[in-house]
Order: C-alpha cells, then sequence, then structure tokens
C-alpha cells in the first residue's frame, strides 16, 4: 500500500490547483479580471447538484459563482447573483466568463499578490 500512497502525493502535486489569472475582454472593450483554480471532480458534481438541471448553462453558472475570485481570493460573485447574471448581463459576456472559467487549465499558474503588486 505505501506505493499508493506516494503516488496519490505525486498526483497532488502534478494537479498544479493554483489559481490562474483570467482577463476578460467585454464587448464593451472593458477588462475584467478573475481569478480561478482548475476544476475538481468535487466541484463538478457539486455544480452539477446546485444547478438542479441539465442545463449546460445553469451549470456554467454555478462553476462562474463558485469559481471566480479578486486577486485577495474573495468571490465576486454570491448565489443571489445568479438571476442578474442571467437577465441584466449580456449573453456574450456571460458566455466569456463561463468560458474563461471552465476552460482555466489552458492557462498557467500566477501568484495572486505578485500579479496584483504588477498591475498597480
Amino acid at each position: 500500500m505505501p506505493a499508493a500512497g506516494r503516488l496519490m502525493d505525486r498526483l497532488k502535486k502534478a494537479s498544479r490547483l493554483d489559481p490562474v489569472r483570467k482577463e476578460i475582454e467585454l464587448d464593451s472593450g472593458e477588462i475584467v479580471v478573475m481569478w480561478v483554480t482548475p476544476l475538481t471532480a468535487a466541484e463538478r458534481d457539486r455544480a452539477k447538484k446546485d444547478a438542479r438541471s441539465e442545463d449546460a448553462t445553469a451549470f456554467a453558472i454555478q462553476l462562474l459563482v463558485r469559481k471566480a475570485k479578486d486577486d485577495a481570493g474573495a468571490p465576486l460573485f454570491n448565489a443571489g447573483d445568479i438571476p442578474s447574471l442571467r437577465n441584466d448581463i449580456r449573453d456574450s459576456d456571460l458566455q466569456k466568463l463561463m468560458i474563461a472559467v471552465i476552460g482555466v487549465e489552458d492557462d498557467e499558474p500566477a501568484d495572486m499578490k505578485s500579479s496584483a503588486e504588477a498591475a498597480e
């Protein structure tokens, strides 16, 4: 059994679950920044459960609300924002935000604090 434990440690280390800085250009030209960690199976399962439907958009909005953070690690959205995200935000902008959360694996992780300091 010790070999399995060592493999688990290697898998955890290789997973690179550090936050990734995402810059999204909205249709207005404004750039919004959020930090997102790669999706885990537990997060996926929880978002599916909370979506309470098989609708892909409901699932993606749940992920956006759960995973989008500011540079200090604080959530950018809460569950109460879901109706507003659905009704008050351009669909194309919402799609960009959701894709940024779901597609986080494509980017390299960065240090949230050092990136925030560099932006100042």
